[in-house]
């Protein structure tokens, strides 16, 4: 499998309304990041469906490595040298 392609070396930050269905881009090729715009056609890549839980702000993984995509764990961090990222607070799973 492919490696998806960095879009941001941060998070995202977006504001999402409860209850409506979001697709996150997940291969990096997107126009319209973080959202999926259908570049990843002819990839290994699909985008990644959620659910908005509140209307808010959140932060949504830019660098493409999260292990808790689709939303930012701080990984872009290590992947620039640096260490734990603050949107991601201790405890938090998602």
């Amino acid at each position: 499998m492919k490696q998806a392609e960095d879009s941001a070396k941060q998070p995202i930050a977006v504001e999402v309304i409860a209850g409506k269905v979001y697709l996150w881009c997940a291969c990096g090729k997107s126009q319209t990041q973080p959202w999926c715009d259908g570049s990843h056609a002819g990839s290994d890549k699909a985008p990644l469906t959620f659910t908005a839980k509140e209307t808010a702000t959140i932060y949504l993984c830019g660098c493409k490595h999260s292990g808790h995509a689709p939303f930012c764990d701080g990984t872009h961090q290590f992947l620039n040298g640096g260490g734990r990222d603050q949107y991601f607070q201790d405890g938090q799973t998602d």
